[in-house]
């Protein structure tokens, strides 16, 4: 045995001052190829349905190389100068923290992994990162809705980080730094090593989660990386917000613009200001003698899962009733999957990119258009009421910051019946949005107000007693949806009997459907949301175009009786209903514009393709390559928004003084 152990020590002095750099490599490789094979064999239905199976787990090697190969940059670099013999118990202390450090960091997030593959199917990517900054909402969450995972990952985290401290460690007997002349002659093939695996082609670019985007599933392709890489890459991106279209290629500026405005309701407008391209005067296709108050609805995580008339499960009755009395929308499409993403395209008129939404980024945090920017230069009253902590998400800094005057939330919800981990219930917060516009209304004064529900979010919390459950245990989705229904027919119940019911537009509309996957490559059916328009003197109608989330803000101000100079790009159905429409849909790291008879789809890498989307079977077939028109007219959808906000053009104005105030021919 003595023999052995020299035998293997012996081995490793040969790594030299690299010795538990290379361990860690090992281990940290051996470990995130078991943490594969593992979801893998989780998620084998889907995996072994692509056919490559094989592939995967191959070149998740090369992906797993790439994270080793950062983590070991700055000791390899450093290795010149602090590998000495003279510093060596420095440089091996050193260098197994590092190590160490690496294996734990790696193991806590592959542990993570399977619960956010659970929610959001796919690794931990830039939600992660995310939500680690409201860490008084996820711990809360976690607790209560993922209880058991929370504290066995954590507990098995400690007791695999104890077995990887075992495993790297070694006695210091072990231990030693090569000569100066063999360490310096050694290190430039080293860092070459180092390098090849960080940058994994010999292609003009390096790899990216791109690359390894293998198979139609988007779940899978994100098993072929890793989760530290996937978190990595998205710290990278967000760095690059500014430009985050860039993923996808450029086109010229007059291109850019040529694509994104020439759409059928467009050509009616004038675009004479070239400092802010998409500005113009939209006329309001009802002219009324008393401006209507406006009231969204904004349901959370309400998507067509949950509407029986569109395909999903009956968990909406009272929605289902509602939407006889109003203009029912039977396609509409939601751009992203996260309730920042819905705001923005419904409040803001705003198409999606890659990058974090406008409710964050800095450039936008003031002058940036918003239906309450608007509808305060009106005249109108503006307010935000929200169950939990409006500054969750940067909400609160976002809306104050463009046009709402009032922010009520948590804080100032009255002897609330029920409150779970994300603030007051459903049921609390359309009580207090009653009682506020009643007072509202008093006043003479339209009012604009946005009301966000917050009940149906993990981990389901809701009051007993208030509905039959749509299935056992109580806190589930179908359940929370249930439950956000019934509140909302409630509050609807009330309204209708009340003094501002007949002066009010309202506008029911989720921000984004729960839990969006699938195995297409962007799941367009988990993107389509109902939406409804009803109240004062709104007809009921069925609309059967497609349609965006971005039409609703102008559709809005035309039917409230608002005209205004904006830089909405939408399509305002109240004047136009009939011309062929189209969703943009923004999915991870995938852009696609979606016609009725195509949806392009444009990739991180510069590439395109063109596929085919069944609204009945909700299928997606790939049909091959886009071409270069079919290209540029979706990425001129993408880079817009990014132009707009790069370049602070995204703004409204009083007057309109390069227009002749009859755009509308």
């Amino acid at each position: 045995m003595r023999n052995k152990i020299n035998f293997l020590a012996s081995g490793v002095l040969t790594c030299g001052p690299y010795t538990y750099l290379v361990r860690m490599a090992l281990l940290s490789l051996l470990m995130l190829s078991v943490s594969r094979v593992g979801l893998m064999l989780w998620q084998y239905e889907r995996v072994f349905a692509t056919n490559k199976w094989v592939e995967v787990a191959l070149q998740g090697i090369r992906a797993d190389l790439i994270l080793i190969g950062l983590w070991l940059i700055i000791p390899v670099l450093c290795a010149p100068i602090l590998a000495q013999k003279r510093w060596q118990n420095y440089w091996f202390t050193g260098t197994y923290i590092w190590s160490l450090t690496g294996l734990v960091a790696m193991l806590f997030i592959e542990l993570s992994t399977p619960a956010f593959l659970l929610q959001f199917d796919t690794r931990p990517n830039r939600l992660f990162i995310e939500y680690l900054r409201y860490p008084k909402e996820v711990l809360s969450t976690l607790w209560h809705g993922f209880r058991f995972a929370f504290v066995g990952g954590i507990v098995l985290t400690g007791l695999l980080g104890y077995i990887a401290h075992r495993s790297l460690r070694l006695q210091t007997a072990h231990l030693a730094c090569w000569t100066p002349t063999k360490t310096l002659l050694t290190w430039p093939l080293v860092l070459l090593l180092v390098f090849m695996g960080i940058r994994s082609t010999t292609d003009h670019r390096p790899a990216n989660p791109a690359f390894f985007a293998i198979t139609g599933d988007a779940m899978v392709n994100s098993l072929v990386i890793n989760s530290g890489y996937s978190v990595l890459y998205a710290l990278y991106s967000m760095k690059h917000e500014a430009r985050s279209s860039e993923i996808y290629g450029k086109l010229p500026h007059e291109k850019m613009l040529h694509h994104s405005l020439g759409w059928p309701w467009l050509e009616a407008y004038e675009f004479n200001d070239p400092d802010y391209p998409t500005l113009h005067y939209q006329k309001a296709a009802r002219t009324r003698d008393k401006l209507l108050n406006l009231v969204i609805v904004l349901q959370e995580s309400m998507g067509a899962t949950y509407v029986k008339s569109l395909g999903g499960v009956n968990a909406t009755p009272e929605l289902e009733k509602l939407a006889g009395e109003g203009i029912w929308f039977e396609r509409l499409y939601a751009t992203g999957t996260r309730s920042v993403r819905g705001i923005e395209a419904v409040v803001a008129g705003y198409l999606p990119t890659p990058a974090q939404s406008v409710v964050k980024l800095s450039n936008s945090q003031g002058n940036f258009t918003t239906l309450a920017s608007i509808l305060k230069s009106a005249g109108y009253q503006t307010q935000f009421i929200y169950g939990g902590e409006a500054h969750f998400d940067n909400m609160r800094g976002f809306f104050t910051s463009n046009g709402f005057m009032d922010i009520v939330d948590s804080s100032r919800i009255q002897n609330p019946v029920f409150v779970g981990s994300w603030g007051a219930s459903d049921e609390d917060l359309f009580n207090s949005a009653h009682h506020e516009f009643e007072s509202l209304h008093k006043t003479g004064k339209p009012f604009f107000s946005l009301v966000f529900t917050s009940s149906n979010h993990e981990p389901f919390e809701f009051p007993d007693n208030r509905i039959s459950l749509f299935e056992s245990p109580k806190n589930t989705a179908k359940n929370a949806v249930k439950y956000a229904d019934w509140a909302m027919g409630r509050f609807f119940d009330n309204a209708k009997k009340s003094s501002y019911w007949q002066d009010t537009v309202f506008l029911i509309v989720a921000d984004h459907d729960n839990r969006v996957y699938g195995n297409n490559l962007v799941p367009v059916e988990k993107f389509q949301i109902p939406g409804l328009i009803l109240g004062a003197d709104i007809k009921a109608a069925r609309l059967s175009t497609l349609s965006s989330q971005i039409d609703l803000a102008p559709t809005l101000l035309s039917l409230i009786g608002v005209s205004s100079c904006n830089p909405l790009v939408g399509r305002d159905l109240a004047s136009d209903s009939s011309s062929p429409g189209r969703a943009t849909l923004q999915f991870e790291d995938y852009f696609a514009l979606m016609e009725p008879d195509k949806v392009i789809i444009l990739k991180p890498d510069e590439t395109a393709i063109v596929a085919r989307y069944d609204e009945s079977k909700k299928t997606l077939q790939i049909i091959g390559d886009a071409s270069v028109a079919e290209k540029e007219k979706a990425l001129a959808h993408v880079q817009l928004p990014s132009y707009l906000y790069r370049e602070r053009r995204y703004t409204n104005r009083i007057d309109c003084p390069l227009f002749n105030n009859q755009a509308i021919k």
